[in-house]
C-alpha cells in the first residue's frame, strides 16, 4: 500500500488495518463472488482508510468502520445489472451425450476463493463462517440487492447487532430488520437444503476425498462413480453446461472429457472451505507435459458421498492464485 499521503503516525496503524485483510476478504468476497474482485476491493478498502485515518474519531471500533468502508466499496463495485452465477443458475441439467456448448466468455462467473484468502488462523472462526462460503450459498446471494447481502452477511455471518449494521450502512435498526427478513425470504427460494459441511478432521469424510484422487488419476469411472450420491451435480465454468447423476458423469468423462485421462491432482490448501485441488492432465503435444485444466473443488454430504463435482476452468487467472506451476513434467 502506498504511503505517499496522510499525516505522521498513520503509518503505525497499518500493521493493525492489515491483521483485518483475510476477514475482510472473506467479507467482500460474499459480497461480489470473486477472489479478485475482493482482492481488489480489500486493496481499495485499506487506501481509502489510509487516507480518511484523520477523520477516524473513535466512535466505533476501528473494526466496524473498516467493515463501513468496505461495504461501500462493495456498493460502489455491484453498481451494475450482471450477477455473477453458477451453470446451474442458468440453465436445466444437460445429458452426457449434449454438445458441449461454446465457453461463455461474456458472463460474470463465481469463482472459488483459496481457504488462506479466507480464513484467519482460528479453528472456532473456520468452523463457524465457512458454510456462508459454499458456492451454493454464494450464487443465492447473487439473487439478494447489495444492501441486502451486506445486511445478510452482518447479521448472519459476522454476528453484527442490529443497532451495528444500522450504524455502519445509515440505516434505522427497523429497516434492517424489514430488508433482513426479505433477503432471508429470497435465499430460502432458491438456495437448496443446506447439506451438512465438510469436516476436513472426519475420517470418512477424508477417505471419500482421497478415494476420488485415486479413482480420477486411474481414470477409473466404475470406482469414481461409486464415491458420488444419485444427485451428484458437475459444473464447469465457463460453460453454460452442467450434469446430473454418477452416469452422466461417468459418460461424460469416457467421451468429451476422455482428454483427461492421465490427470494428475495436486492437493491444495482447500477452497471456499472445502477440498480443493489444482488438476493438470497430459498435453496433446507432448505427453511427459501436464497442462492446466481446472481448480476442482468437491463438495460432500457428511460422509454420505460427494455431493458436487465443480470445475473452475480459468486456469490462466486461477492457477496463478492458488500458487501453482504453469506446467508439470512427469
Amino acid at each position: 500500500m502506498s504511503t505517499s499521503g496522510g499525516s505522521t503516525g498513520v503509518e503505525e496503524v497499518l500493521p493493525e488495518f492489515e491483521s483485518y485483510r483475510r476477514e475482510l476478504c472473506a467479507y467482500t468476497y460474499r459480497m461480489l463472488g470473486s477472489s479478485f474482485e475482493a482482492e481488489d476491493a480489500v486493496q481499495e478498502t485499506l487506501t481509502r482508510a489510509w487516507k480518511a485515518y484523520d477523520s477516524f474519531e473513535g466512535r466505533s471500533s476501528l473494526r466496524s468502520w473498516l467493515y463501513r468502508i468496505a461495504t461501500n466499496v462493495c456498493l460502489d463495485m455491484l453498481d451494475g445489472p450482471q450477477r455473477r452465477a453458477m451453470p446451474m443458475d442458468l440453465t436445466g441439467p444437460a445429458s452426457a451425450d449434449s454438445q458441449l456448448p461454446p465457453p461463455r466468455a461474456d458472463l460474470p462467473w463465481i469463482d472459488p476463493i483459496p481457504n488462506g484468502l479466507a480464513f484467519g488462523s482460528d479453528p472456532a472462526d473456520r468452523a463457524a463462517t465457512k458454510d456462508s462460503l459454499r458456492l451454493a450459498f454464494l450464487a443465492a446471494m447473487q439473487h439478494l440487492p447489495a444492501t441486502q447481502r451486506a445486511i445478510l452477511i452482518m447479521r448472519e455471518v459476522l454476528r453484527f447487532s442490529a443497532n451495528e449494521t444500522a450504524d455502519l450502512l445509515t440505516m434505522s435498526p427497523t429497516s434492517v430488520n424489514s430488508a433482513l427478513q426479505r433477503a432471508r425470504a429470497t435465499i430460502a427460494k432458491v438456495q437448496p437444503t443446506a447439506e451438512k459441511s465438510y469436516d476436513d478432521t472426519d475420517d470418512e469424510q477424508r477417505k471419500f476425498v482421497e478415494a476420488y484422487v485415486q479413482a480420477f488419476e486411474a481414470f477409473d469411472m466404475e470406482a469414481l462413480t461409486a464415491l458420488l450420491k444419485k444427485d451428484v451435480d458437475m459444473q464447469m465454468p465457463p460453460f453454460d453446461f452442467w450434469l446430473r447423476g454418477p452416469q452422466d458423469v461417468a459418460a461424460f468423462m469416457l467421451t468429451a472429457g476422455s482428454a483427461c485421462r492421465g490427470s494428475k491432482l495436486v492437493p491444495l490448501e482447500g477452497a471456499n472451505g472445502l477440498p480443493a485441488f489444482g488438476h493438470y492432465k497430459p498435453s496433446e503435444h507432448d505427453p511427459s507435459l501436464l497442462e492446466p485444466w481446472s481448480i476442482t473443488v468437491l463438495e460432500l454430504d457428511g460422509d454420505r458421498g460427494i455431493s458436487g463435482l465443480n470445475y473452475f476452468l480459468d486456469t490462466a487467472r486461477l492457477f496463478p492464485l492458488f500458487g501453482l506451476p504453469p506446467e508439470l513434467r512427469v
